[in-house]
């Protein structure tokens, strides 16, 4: 069953047409994987080159995944490798660590064509 946050979720959300609409599962040891579509409505100064903000948002909603849904990112941190292009598919790969203080530390990667354009880390605390 595909992961979904609520039906307007920026990031997974199925009604949100300016959203990633991403599509993310995650495997029996906890990984977070999955795509999004890049489309015009993701452009940035570039043109016919995703907006650097939107790359982290799927790395993010990849990552907060990974941790669950009673966590909540308190930083995140973004190395841009390439350019994501208009019109390509983003894979994500996500997956989290406990920390000693009950925090949890999340990676993730995305790629397109499998190529490495983006990795990202964060720490998630719980909003309980």
């Amino acid at each position: 069953m595909p992961l979904v946050h609520h039906e307007l979720c920026f990031g997974c959300g199925r009604t949100n047409l300016f959203g990633l609409l991403s599509e993310l599962d995650r495997t029996e040891e906890g990984v977070v994987t999955g795509r999004c579509f890049i489309k015009q409505d993701h452009q940035g100064p570039q043109r016919a080159v995703a907006h650097e903000g939107v790359t982290a948002a799927a790395l993010s909603e990849a990552m907060s995944f990974a941790c669950g849904e009673h966590m909540r990112a308190t930083s995140i941190e973004l190395r841009l490798d390439g350019r994501v292009p208009v019109g390509a598919f983003l894979t994500v790969e996500a997956q989290a660590l406990d920390l000693p203080d009950g925090a949890l530390q999340a990676s993730a990667t995305a790629r397109v064509d499998d190529e490495p354009v983006a990795r990202a880390r964060g720490t998630y605390e719980s909003v309980r």
